[in-house]
């Protein structure tokens, strides 16, 4: 089964950058590669709802990509074909940032065809 992965999150203080990472690792049953088709990046506080952030979505002509107004001129995603990776870019971190940042990804694979996976998430802590 399809695992997607996070990586990148930490302790910074306010107004530092961060990048998180999100592969698609392949299961034993997966044929072996994972396609991305989309990548939504979520996060989660304690005593919040879970908030789309941002997230890319593959096209013939390239990818498209969307930025939540929350984040809006800090965060940017963009992907990696090479790595077959996708990031977040976070920039001027502050303490409303901090959260679980989660990666959900429409993933196609040989043997299970295209199916939506969540990630365990990665722990992102801004200190003001």
């Amino acid at each position: 089964q399809v695992q997607m992965v996070e990586s990148g999150g930490g302790l910074v203080q306010a107004g530092e950058s961060l990048t998180l990472s999100c592969a698609a690792s392949p299961g034993q049953d997966s044929g072996g590669l994972t396609v991305i088709n989309t990548v939504d990046w979520y996060r989660q506080a304690p005593g919040r709802q879970r908030e789309l952030v941002a997230g890319i979505v593959r096209r013939n002509s390239g990818d498209d990509t969307h930025v939540e107004e929350i984040v809006r001129g800090r965060f940017t995603v963009s992907r990696d074909t090479t790595l077959n990776m996708v990031f977040l870019k976070m920039n001027n971190l502050t303490s409303d940032d901090t959260g679980t940042y989660i990666c959900a990804g429409n993933i196609w694979t040989p043997t299970k065809g295209a199916n939506n996976y969540w990630g365990r998430g990665t722990q992102v802590t801004v200190s003001s």
